[in-house]
Protein backbone atom coordinates (compact mmCIF):
# COMPACT_ATOMS: atom_id res chain seq x y z
CA UNK A 1 0.00 0.00 0.00
CA UNK A 2 1.35 3.44 -0.88
CA UNK A 3 1.96 6.13 1.71
CA UNK A 4 -0.95 8.12 0.31
CA UNK A 5 -3.22 5.08 0.41
CA UNK A 6 -2.37 4.60 4.09
CA UNK A 7 -3.20 8.24 4.82
CA UNK A 8 -6.45 8.00 2.87
CA UNK A 9 -7.42 4.86 4.78
CA UNK A 10 -6.64 6.61 8.08
CA UNK A 11 -9.11 9.31 7.09
CA UNK A 12 -11.75 6.72 6.19
CA UNK A 13 -11.33 4.94 9.52
CA UNK A 14 -11.15 8.01 11.77
CA UNK A 15 -13.13 10.67 9.94
CA UNK A 16 -10.13 12.98 10.40
CA UNK A 17 -7.73 14.21 7.75
CA UNK A 18 -4.04 13.49 8.23
CA UNK A 19 -3.50 17.20 8.93
CA UNK A 20 -6.11 17.11 11.71
CA UNK A 21 -4.40 14.09 13.25
CA UNK A 22 -1.05 15.86 13.09
CA UNK A 23 -2.60 18.77 15.00
CA UNK A 24 -3.94 16.34 17.62
CA UNK A 25 -0.50 14.72 17.87
CA UNK A 26 1.04 18.13 18.45
CA UNK A 27 -1.52 18.93 21.17
CA UNK A 28 -0.69 15.60 22.83
CA UNK A 29 3.03 16.40 22.81
CA UNK A 30 3.82 13.75 20.18
CA UNK A 31 5.31 16.17 17.63
CA UNK A 32 8.77 16.45 19.13
CA UNK A 33 12.11 15.21 17.82
CA UNK A 34 12.21 12.81 20.79
CA UNK A 35 8.88 11.16 19.98
CA UNK A 36 9.24 7.48 19.21
CA UNK A 37 7.17 5.59 16.66
CA UNK A 38 5.83 3.32 19.38
CA UNK A 39 4.24 6.25 21.21
CA UNK A 40 2.40 7.33 18.06
CA UNK A 41 1.36 3.74 17.33
CA UNK A 42 0.05 3.31 20.89
CA UNK A 43 -1.96 6.55 20.68
CA UNK A 44 -3.49 5.69 17.30
CA UNK A 45 -4.35 2.15 18.43
CA UNK A 46 -5.93 3.31 21.70
CA UNK A 47 -7.91 6.23 20.28
CA UNK A 48 -8.71 5.06 16.74
CA UNK A 49 -7.96 1.31 16.59
CA UNK A 50 -5.40 1.86 13.82
CA UNK A 51 -2.72 -0.72 13.11
CA UNK A 52 1.03 -0.36 12.89
CA UNK A 53 1.22 0.29 9.13
CA UNK A 54 -1.18 3.21 9.41
CA UNK A 55 0.71 4.51 12.44
CA UNK A 56 4.06 4.31 10.65
CA UNK A 57 2.71 6.28 7.68
CA UNK A 58 1.45 9.05 9.97
CA UNK A 59 4.64 8.92 12.04
CA UNK A 60 6.67 9.43 8.85
CA UNK A 61 4.70 12.59 8.10
CA UNK A 62 4.96 13.72 11.71
CA UNK A 63 8.75 13.41 11.61
CA UNK A 64 9.50 14.36 7.99
CA UNK A 65 6.60 16.41 6.69
CA UNK A 66 4.64 15.53 3.55
CA UNK A 67 7.66 14.77 1.33
CA UNK A 68 8.59 11.14 0.66
CA UNK A 69 11.72 9.70 -0.86
CA UNK A 70 11.96 9.78 -4.63
CA UNK A 71 12.62 6.03 -4.53
CA UNK A 72 8.89 5.58 -3.83
CA UNK A 73 7.69 7.74 -6.73
CA UNK A 74 6.37 5.63 -9.61
CA UNK A 75 8.60 2.79 -8.45
CA UNK A 76 6.03 0.08 -9.08
CA UNK A 77 6.86 -1.27 -5.63
CA UNK A 78 4.63 -1.84 -2.63
CA UNK A 79 4.83 1.75 -1.41
CA UNK A 80 4.83 3.41 -4.84
CA UNK A 81 3.21 6.84 -5.00
CA UNK A 82 2.62 9.06 -8.05
CA UNK A 83 4.18 12.10 -6.32
CA UNK A 84 6.88 12.87 -3.78
CA UNK A 85 4.42 15.03 -1.83
CA UNK A 86 1.63 13.51 0.22
CA UNK A 87 -1.80 15.16 0.39
CA UNK A 88 -2.76 15.86 4.01
CA UNK A 89 -6.02 17.77 3.63
CA UNK A 90 -8.44 14.97 2.87
CA UNK A 91 -9.23 12.69 -0.02
CA UNK A 92 -12.16 14.76 -1.26
CA UNK A 93 -9.95 17.80 -1.84
CA UNK A 94 -6.98 15.98 -3.38
CA UNK A 95 -6.50 17.39 -6.89
CA UNK A 96 -4.69 14.20 -7.95
CA UNK A 97 -7.77 12.03 -7.38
Amino acid sequence: MSFQAYLDKIEEKTGLTPRQLLEIAEAKGLATPQTKAGAVADWLKADYDLGRGHAMALFHVLKNGPKISAKHVNSGGTHSDPSDTLWLDGKATNPAQ
